[in-house]
């Protein structure tokens, strides 16, 4: 015959440990009893701190975001100030803008306006000055380079003397026809141009030149009828008026 064998169960045992001099006590719990009242602690401190750790998270979820709201709403806030503050300056540099152009405007129609009747006195007078050069008198200076004047006129010297630099040219004083193109003892080239209204010029140099003028050719006021060709030639410029001599600077305009 088998021997049956004894279940053996395993158990555990609190000891109460008295220090006011009373009896210990001993408790001996079953293993399936410690395991329910284990399993009872856990649950207990689940439950405890998992209410605690929701409680947490609420108050997080209602105060963390919204900080992060107020943050949000304060910068969309400042940023639409921002915006505003650079349109108004936008509006301003526009306003400025169209003022300048404006004023720019009519800076020039102002311009324009004051350049109009300068344009028509010098219209006038260039009109004037063709006017006078077509009449026939001889109102130009003699020379067209640069002169100096040695004497002026006199009844014993009738006529101006010039001093004349190489190279510089002796023009007609007005609209007229070349009369004469000779010399004499005393000027090497002589030129007599007659004019309308009664005028005639003499050109009296008494050193050589070169001539360009030749009888009976019109000439116009300014043309050229000779050339200098030695430095410090003396011209002899004479007007007379109906065949008396006259003193050309009574007839020379200011202008020449």
């Amino acid at each position: 015959m088998k021997r049956k064998g004894h279940d053996h169960k395993e158990s555990f045992s609190i000891l109460f440990i008295s220090h006011a001099g009373q009896r210990n006590r001993q408790i001996d719990i079953s293993q399936t009893a410690s395991r329910v009242i284990l399993f009872f602690l856990i649950f207990l401190l689940l439950i405890l701190f998992g209410s605690a750790g929701v409680l947490g998270w609420m108050i997080y979820q209602g105060g963390v975001p919204g900080n992060g709201q107020n943050n949000l709403r304060a910068e969309l806030e400042q940023q639409t100030q921002m915006v505003q503050q650079l349109e108004a300056e936008k509006e301003s540099l526009n306003n400025e803008m169209q003022a300048l152009a404006q004023e720019n405007q009519d800076l020039r129609a102002k311009a324009e306006a004051e350049t109009v009747p300068d344009n028509e006195e010098e219209a006038e007078t260039e009109e004037t000055e063709t006017a006078a050069s077509d009449d026939g008198i001889p109102r130009r200076y003699p020379s067209s380079s640069t002169s100096s004047l040695l004497s002026n006129y006199s009844e014993e010297e009738p006529y101006l003397s010039i001093s004349m630099h190489e190279e510089g040219n002796i023009v007609a004083t007005g609209n007229g026809t070349v009369i004469t193109v000779s010399s004499d003892d005393t000027y090497p080239v002589i030129v007599e141009v007659e004019h309308e209204k009664g005028y005639k010029t003499r050109y009296l140099c008494r050193q050589e030149a070169e001539v360009k003028a030749t009888e009976g050719a019109q000439v116009e006021a300014g043309d050229t009828l000779f050339t200098i060709t030695t430095d410090e030639t003396q011209l002899d410029y004479q007007i007379l008026f109906e065949e008396e001599a006259i003193d050309p600077l009574t007839v020379i305009e200011a202008k020449g």
